[in-house]
């Protein structure tokens, strides 16, 4: 039996997943992802050293730790930013205010899911294309109520809490990580979008234009920012993990 739902003060609230390729490779096929794609693990960002990894790279999939440093810029970049209001299928990326506790890792792969190229790779009446669709037309808080509401993606997201390499933890000990989980596409009008359902909005970190996520430019506009802000911090050595969505034809 999966670990169940549980309302904490008033708010239902999932298990931490693991970001590992064997959790979020069987989330993804729950939502509907054809088994084309597949996660793998990045172990370095160095472009020359992943040779292993199948082209192209749809999304990338982060996990970072809460970091002085990484929290000060947030609140900083956030602050002077009005609330999100867009919808329709003029929004370059389909993202998801994060209402339910603990589900950052689900809603992290499903942004990865339904923008960008892996889109085109979701399966016919998929329960990720269901949701893309129900929730183009609405607004931030209708469309995070949708998620809320959408019983099949809690289910499909506490279908694999137990998998992966450590055991699941329980709520109180999943509020004291302080991770947040990241996701990184390339959007249709060519830019890097940072999604995480715990900012006012969706993040446009630049033009990549033809290049890859793990391009040189790629890597400097998204994660290694991060990287950037704690080495200038001396925060120390940031202990992140990150996986790659990969495949299909060029």
């Amino acid at each position: 039996m999966p670990i169940p739902i549980q309302v904490i003060n008033g708010k239902k609230t999932v298990t931490v997943l693991e970001n590992n390729p064997l959790v979020m490779n069987a989330l993804s096929t729950k939502l509907g992802l054809s088994p084309s794609l597949q996660f793998h693990d990045i172990y370095t960002l160095d472009s020359s050293s992943l040779t292993h990894i199948p082209s192209p790279i749809h999304a990338l999939l982060v996990i970072l730790p809460l970091t002085p440093a990484w929290h000060a810029s947030r609140e900083s970049e956030d602050a002077p930013l009005p609330l999100y209001t867009a919808s329709g299928p003029s929004e370059p990326v389909v993202w998801f205010k994060q209402t339910i506790g603990h589900a950052c890792g689900s809603i992290g792969l499903l942004h990865c899911l339904i923008n960008g190229s892996a889109r085109k790779y979701l399966l016919p009446n998929s329960l990720a294309l269901q949701i893309r669709e129900q929730a183009i037309p609405l607004q931030m808080d209708d469309r995070a109520k949708m998620l809320y509401d959408n019983e099949a993606f809690l289910n499909a997201h506490q279908s694999v809490a137990e998998l992966g390499d450590t055991i699941a933890p329980d709520a109180e000990t999943g509020d004291r990580l302080g991770q947040h989980f990241v996701a990184f596409v390339k959007g249709e009008d060519g830019n890097l979008w940072e999604l995480e359902g715990s900012r006012k909005g969706p993040i446009n970190r630049g033009f990549l234009g033809e290049e890859g996520l793990l391009s040189e430019k790629g890597v400097e506009l998204g994660i290694g920012r991060v990287i950037k802000l704690e080495a200038e911090s001396d925060g120390g050595d940031l202990r992140f993990s990150c996986i790659a969505l990969a495949g299909g034809e060029e």
